[in-house]
């Protein structure tokens, strides 16, 4: 089962797959602590690091030969509710927003390359008015007619963190649910207090904004110290303080939790956890790539759940 990953972050997504036998013949990232990550845990066969608006298919598939899956995660800002700068018209913000304009860069190559299976990866904000519609239209295009819309929770495949996100794939994608995931206590069971000396990658001390410094004893679980509104005018939470016995709220690239029982912020390896990252799954680059690296993926127990089930389905219409 060969794979191809576009915009390949630091790996979570491709995890998942290569757990469940997957090989990954190509990855392409355009950051460079994120390709460095990805280099380090899942070692692809090739690596480009570039602009993937300046990738030709030939390149990317020169001596591959025959893929079964592409995945791809393309950049979710010109979609997603938080952000302020999202576009009042939706197709503004796949057709004239140049993040947005990524999604259609994913389907070329996905057209180009042909794969048996192809999912890509976004917010919710992506089925707004027509985006879909359109998405399907260029889809069939380069070759696709069929199209589903697939929404998961990862927290029903056993992450520890809430997570609703849209797979677009040209099969329908059900995944069996774990039955439960487990809770914020019992995802960083282990780690010890970052100010104390230890060896787990990761697993730093952060400084809390001075503006928060006196303030963080006070809060208690499920209540944050920062709130800030998104494009749509929602009100959003941020530093908040964890509840032990139940999942985290969504992790993103710029999320900061406090911790449970401690007067301190999470550190980048007790996000991971929280992403059900295994603690050998190294993030490099400075400390605010590595948060994003995080903040930013597929939780690897979903892509897992997602890489068995499209494995069982190659198995059974071949």
């Amino acid at each position: 089962m060969r794979l191809i990953d576009l915009f390949s972050g630091g790996g979570g997504y491709a995890l998942g797959f290569k757990e469940a036998g997957f090989e990954i013949v190509a990855a392409v990232e355009k950051d460079s602590a994120a390709a460095a990550t990805y280099l380090r845990n899942i070692s692809p066969e090739r690596m480009y690091i570039m602009d993937i608006r300046r990738l030709h298919s030939t390149e990317l598939m020169e001596g591959v030969g025959s893929i079964d899956v592409v995945i791809a995660s393309p950049p979710c800002e010109a979609f997603t509710k938080a952000s302020r700068r999202i576009m009042e018209d939706p197709l503004d913000r796949l057709y004239t927003d140049p993040r947005g304009r990524l999604t259609l860069e994913a389907i070329r190559l996905i057209g180009d390359i042909g794969p048996r299976i192809f999912i890509i990866e976004n917010v919710p904000g992506i089925m707004d008015g027509d985006i879909p519609r359109y998405i399907r239209m260029e889809l069939e295009r380069v070759g696709y007619p069929e199209v589903y819309f697939n929404r998961l929770n990862a927290a029903d495949y056993g992450n520890p963190s809430h997570r609703r996100r849209i797979f677009i794939s040209n099969i329908r994608i059900k995944p069996r649910k774990t039955g439960g995931a487990p809770t914020v206590e019992e995802a960083l069971d282990g780690l010890p207090d970052p100010r104390l000396p230890n060896e787990i990658p990761n697993h730093r001390y952060i400084n809390p904004p001075k503006r928060f410094q006196g303030r963080i004893a006070r809060v208690r679980w499920g209540e944050a110290l920062e709130f800030f509104r998104g494009g749509t005018n929602r009100e959003y939470k941020q530093y908040i303080r964890l509840h032990p016995r139940k999942q985290a709220p969504t992790v993103m690239g710029k999320s900061r939790f406090i911790h449970p029982y401690e007067d301190r912020l999470l550190t980048v390896r007790e996000q991971a956890r929280l992403m059900g990252y295994p603690d050998t799954h190294v993030f490099q680059g400075p400390i605010e790539d590595q948060y994003n690296q995080v903040g930013e993926s597929v939780p690897p127990p979903l892509s897992r759940a997602i890489a068995i089930y499209v494995a069982e389905y190659l198995a059974t219409s071949s």
